[in-house]
């Protein structure tokens, strides 16, 4: 590594201390990445990663406690700028596209080498995305599926919050004429992102848009 360069800082969250503990070695084995911190849970973290602020965060989608996609949700909602990857054993493409919808910027097969790992770290922290091999076929079967269903089911109260977003009221301001809590609007909100597949705002009005539920 050049003199002054400054290090990847990556953070590590699974579940399974032998496995987590591989990936943590082969993070410190590489001189242009820290370490600065792991977690054996979801709540843990998320806590951690909105207070170190990592270049790069590697989580297994089903963390005990706030599974990996919860986490990521959170960390957008809150504009922690921390860039996600998973790192996981289940390579459904239902599940994949969950993760990759939120905004994880790159999703491993847990069977992937330390040096696959640590070269998609490298290029997640350069603004890259990165996808197995093997789950690219099935991720793009899952968005041809999707487009002929695609129209989520929204309550009634999620519709009024929908068009109020939309009309670029803020939650506080959509608290105030629907009578709600700001809690309750960002519960909504959060639903809202969840059914549509995004992680903020603007793509929520996007997709919603593309989808024709603001017609």
């Amino acid at each position: 590594m050049t003199r002054g360069t400054k290090r990847i800082r990556v953070y590590v969250a699974d579940d399974h201390p032998l496995y987590r503990e591989g990936v943590v070695a082969a993070i410190r084995g590489r001189p242009d990445f820290e370490l600065v911190g792991e977690a054996s849970d979801g709540n843990q973290a998320l806590a951690d990663i909105r207070r170190l602020e990592p270049d790069v965060a590697l989580l297994d989608v089903k963390l005990p406690g706030l599974d990996g996609v919860r986490v990521l949700n959170a960390l957008r909602r809150d504009e922690v700028a921390t860039r996600v990857m998973f790192l996981s054993a289940y390579l459904e493409s239902a599940i994949v596209y969950r993760a990759v919808a939120a905004g994880g910027a790159a999703y491993l097969s847990k069977d992937a080498g330390r040096q696959a790992i640590c070269d998609a770290v490298a290029a997640v922290a350069r603004g890259d995305s990165v996808l197995a091999p093997e789950i690219q076929a099935g991720i793009v079967q899952e968005i041809r599926l999707r487009e002929h269903d695609d129209r989520p089911a929204l309550t009634p109260r999620e519709r009024e919050i929908l068009h109020l977003t939309a009309e670029g009221c803020t939650a506080p301001e959509i608290g105030r004429r629907l009578y709600l809590s700001p809690t309750t609007v960002k519960t909504h909100l959060q639903h809202l992102y969840e059914k549509l597949g995004v992680s903020d705002r603007a793509a929520a009005v996007a997709e919603a848009m593309r989808r024709g539920l603001l017609e």
